[in-house]
């Protein structure tokens, strides 16, 4: 599926438990239903792939998740949060001019924890290998120097602090993770528009900092960008070190392949298909081993050789390198999509049937162009930047909490992200 579908509605999801054959997967509260609907086929049919035909797979809230179902767990998994990802560590990380300042501070941090750099803050696009450096820190920090470490998404910390407010733990909510020696929490653009979520984050930040804890964020912006957060929040996250993380260059990406495919015994892959994995697979990490995996399933099940006619037929059917769309495309798409007129979408109407889709298309300009706001708002009319990022936040919120609106937006990202790659200069 295009990468813009599949990072709007799967990617959040975090596998909890694994019975036999039944994998259990936690999703939004509000979307955990719908994505179950609409790509069950697809996760059924991935489950299958690497547990068996038998495979089974449940998609539930996270608010329905028993207290021991709260994410896979180790008997060593950090306080206060699900466990660390074992293949996340220094050793695996491949360094390259992209991502180098942020490895040499992350580094840094995990030796002498609450001395340099604090708070870190490392931003950068989906699948760099953000996530794999915030859970470096925390394993390093916890084998080397004995740390007490939490380590959490911002989604995860949301949700404990819900709970806990229900339950009437907060107390026990406050101690847990205003005690440790390490706060690390991915994804901290998500705290945004949650209010409550945000006082008790920017308390537990003042509290940590005073004591000489060491504080570790994650985003897919720098922290004045995150428009929608609390300014003092914003402040203290640019306080320290900002560090930027790039997308791999060709060599990084190479030396990506080649390592993760002697990690997982891919020893059959010769050298040039390798080469030109590496130079058709540019946007992330992500998609590029997703590719490689996916190049040798199809070998392994077809019995197909490993070479490059079959790397491009591998990538021709699973659309691996999308062409980013313009606003121009997502504006011809939407007009289409609801029977409007282009003139109608830039127009001032504020009619229902004109402000919605108008709304969805600059919220679908924003997260999947590089336009920045002021030329976005350029597009529909003159619009300025604060019209454009209210629209944002409109449809960001009922596209979260109306399944129908969320229905809409996937099938006009699928027309979107076809007209593109047919049309690379549409």
């Amino acid at each position: 599926m295009p990468s813009g579908v599949f990072d709007l509605w799967l990617a959040e999801l975090e596998p909890c438990d694994l019975t036999g054959e039944r994998l259990l997967v936690a999703g939004d509260d509000h979307k955990a239903g719908w994505v179950a609907d609409r790509f069950g086929p697809a996760l059924r049919r991935g489950a299958a792939a690497v547990l068996g035909p038998n495979a089974q797979i449940e998609v539930v809230p996270r608010s329905q998740l028993a207290p021991g179902q709260a994410g896979p767990r180790r008997a060593d998994a950090p306080a206060g949060g699900p466990a660390l990802n074992p293949d996340y560590t220094f050793e695996r990380f491949v360094i390259g001019e992209g991502n180098r300042l942020a490895h040499a501070a992350a580094l840094a941090v995990a030796e002498r924890p609450g001395h340099a750099y604090n708070p870190l803050f490392i931003c950068g696009p989906p699948g760099v290998g953000k996530t794999h450096l915030l859970h470096s820190i925390a394993s390093y920090a916890r084998d080397h120097a004995g740390a007490s470490v939490c380590c959490v998404t911002a989604d995860w910390f949301t949700t404990a602090f819900v709970r806990a407010l229900q339950t009437g733990s907060i107390d026990r909510f406050k101690a847990e993770h205003r005690s440790v020696d390490l706060l690390l929490v991915d994804d901290v653009q998500f705290l945004q528009d949650k209010r409550r979520t945000e006082e008790e984050f920017f308390h537990t930040f003042n509290a940590l900092y005073e004591s000489g804890s060491q504080l570790v964020f994650t985003s897919d912006r720098p922290p004045l960008d995150i428009d929608a957060l609390e300014r003092r929040l914003k402040e203290r996250f640019a306080s320290g070190l900002v560090a930027d993380v790039a997308a791999p260059d060709f060599d990084t990406r190479l030396t990506i392949l080649r390592k993760w495919a002697l990690q997982e015994g891919y020893t059959a892959l010769p050298r040039t298909v390798m080469e030109r994995l590496a130079e058709r697979v540019t946007g992330n990490v992500r998609a590029l081993q997703g590719a490689l995996a996916r190049l040798v399933a199809v070998a392994s099940l077809h019995g197909d050789r490993l070479d490059e006619d079959l790397l491009e037929r591998v990538l021709a059917a699973g659309r691996t390198r999308p062409v980013a769309p313009s606003v121009r495309t997502i504006q011809d798409a939407t007009c289409r999509c609801f029977d409007l007129t282009r003139d109608e979408l830039i127009s001032s109407a504020r009619s229902a049937r004109v402000a919605w889709p108008r709304q969805l298309a600059m919220y679908l300009a924003r997260e999947h162009t590089n336009a920045t706001l002021p030329a976005i708002g350029r597009q529909f009319g003159g619009r300025d930047h604060s019209t454009v990022l209210y629209a944002w936040r409109k449809a960001r919120g009922r596209i979260a909490n109306d399944p129908a609106a969320g229905d809409a937006a996937a099938r006009l990202l699928d027309q979107i992200h076809s007209k593109a790659s047919a049309d690379p200069d549409g």
